[in-house]
Order: C-alpha cells, then structure tokens, then sequence
C-alpha cells in the first residue's frame, strides 16, 4: 500500500494528481461539489419516488400502475369526456334541425360548418384531399359542378348513402356501359365517340370522326348524358361540354373511360357517422363555394 509520500500533488493548484499520465497530461483528483453532489442524490431520490407513484417499469402484459392511479390515457378519455358534453348540446340542435333549416340559425349554422371541417380532416381527406380539391377519380369540392347536386339536403343525402357503395341498396347508382370491355362497340367507333365528346367539349374542331360519334353518342349515351352532353342529375351522368373532368379529359382518357367504363365508390357514412357528423359535414362541403341554395333537376354537373 502507497503511504503518503507516494502521493502527486499538483504544484500550482495544491490537489491530488490521480497517477495516470496521457502524452504527459495528467488528471487532477478534484472532488465534486457539494452542491452537485446534493442534486445528484435529490434526483435519485425522485425517481424512486416517481416509480412508486406513477407508472413507470413495462412487465411482460402489463406495466406498474403506480400508487395514485395516473394515467395519460385516462386523462385524455377525461378530457375528451368534458369537451363532448360541452358540446353535446350544439350537436343535438344540429341533429335535430332539419338540413335544409340550418341557414336560418347562422350561429347553428356557422358550428355546423367549423364541426364539419373538422370532420372532414378525419373521415374525408384520404380521397378529397385536405382542401378539398379532389385528384383523378375523386372530385373537386369546391367548383359549381356536381353529379347529384349541390344543395344542402342533397349533399347529405349522398355522403348518407354513398355511391355505389355496395352493401346500400339506396346508394347512389350510376353505371355506364364498358362500351368497349364488353364489345359494345368496336375499336373504330369507340375512336369516333371520343372524337365527338372531344368537339362538344370545345377541345378538338369538328370533322368526319366526330360526325359519326355524334350519331353513335345519340343512340348510345344521349339517354343518360343528355342529348346535348350536358349530363343528367337524376342519373348522376356528368357534363361533358365544360372543361371540369373527373379522370381526365385527354383523348386517351376520355377512350379509357369509353372502353371499360368507370365504376368509383364512396362509402356511405349513415353506419359510420351519427346523424349531426354528418350534418356538419354536409354543411361544410356546401360553405366550399360551390355549394348551392336549392334542388338543381337537370344541370351540368362532375361530382
């Protein structure tokens, strides 16, 4: 054992040289402070505490509960609780007013549509996108254009049934022929169909093609389209003579849509979404600025 002699002491700071050297640097033994000792001691003694009040050590199903009891989630479900019977009342005067009597309480109005943004970021997003643009296949929002309609009662009343949504027999139904799929008609005259809805959609300038689809489009797609093209609501057959298209209005889209059809789905919400959910919904869509103050029978429409 080393005596007292043995030791290194530092010459200019008087303390204990710790004995090992590195490219002849070498370490002071300079004891901790105190007052960083006491903090060390103070936050072991926490911790302990911590684990034995709240959650804390993971076990193989389940976890240390703690002695009080706390839990993150169960102050989020508290939390969430509180804000859904402060709003409770709003929502049943919204579910218990009739869709198309909600513009005459603006303030019912107006929470309406703030619940039904926030709605929308939660259930619709996916395919209308966050603004509510739409993409391919799935429709803009917030244009004057719609399949169905675009008044209060009937914007309800498709996100209620949905469309083409298979397991809702009062789902909206639109189904257009695979003219093409299922050899309706041949390659040549399904060229001329998109010859003819490239002219009324002032795309392309009339010639001897588009002549010829006009004549197959009036004994083709006339019944559901209209025979001016401009679509039909009742049917949900969109119009084809404005610059608004769903998938596309390039000659080899349109072609595509000709040949094997298109069938998009939206899901009916009524088993998803309470009755003032989808209200609110139905009334934001409708503050989009596309939205419409009455039933429209017979319209140009792409949504």
């Amino acid at each position: 054992m080393a005596d007292a002699s043995d030791k290194r002491i530092d010459t200019a700071t008087g303390t204990e040289l710790k004995g090992h050297e590195w490219d002849g640097i070498a370490e002071l033994d300079t004891p901790l402070p105190r007052w960083w000792l006491w903090t060390f001691y103070a936050t072991i003694l926490f911790a302990i505490g911590y684990c034995i009040a709240y959650p804390a050590w993971p076990l193989v199903s389940d976890y240390t509960r703690g002695t009080l009891g706390w839990s993150s989630r169960g102050t989020l479900e508290q939390e969430l609780a509180a804000r859904e019977a402060q709003i409770a009342p709003i929502h049943k005067a919204i579910a218990d007013t009739s869709i198309t009597d909600l513009p005459g309480w603006p303030h019912l109005m107006q929470a309406a549509v703030e619940g039904g943004r926030a709605a929308f970021k939660v259930h619709c997003v996916q395919c209308h996108g966050s603004g509510a643009a739409g993409a391919k296949g799935y429709p803009n929002l917030n244009d004057d254009d719609w399949l169905w309609g675009g008044d209060l009662a009937t914007i309800e009343r498709t996100i209620v049934d949905g469309v083409r949504s298979p397991d809702h027999d009062a789902t909206r139904q639109s189904i257009m022929p695979a003219f093409g799929r299922d050899q309706l008609l041949t390659g040549a005259q399904v060229d001329d169909l998109v010859a003819h809805v490239r002219v009324i959609s002032r795309q392309d300038k009339p010639g001897a093609a588009s002549q010829r689809g006009a004549r197959l489009f009036a004994d083709n797609c006339a019944v559901c389209h209209g025979a001016d093209g401009k679509g039909s609501r009742t049917l949900g057959a969109p119009n084809l003579t404005d610059g608004i298209w769903l998938y596309g209005g390039d000659a080899g889209t349109i072609r595509e849509t000709v040949w094997n059809s298109r069938q998009g789905v939206m899901p009916r919400w009524d088993d998803k979404l309470d009755k003032a959910t989808i209200r609110m919904l139905a009334a934001y869509v409708h503050s989009l600025g596309g939205g419409e103050a009455t039933p429209v029978e017979a319209a140009n429409g792409a949504e």
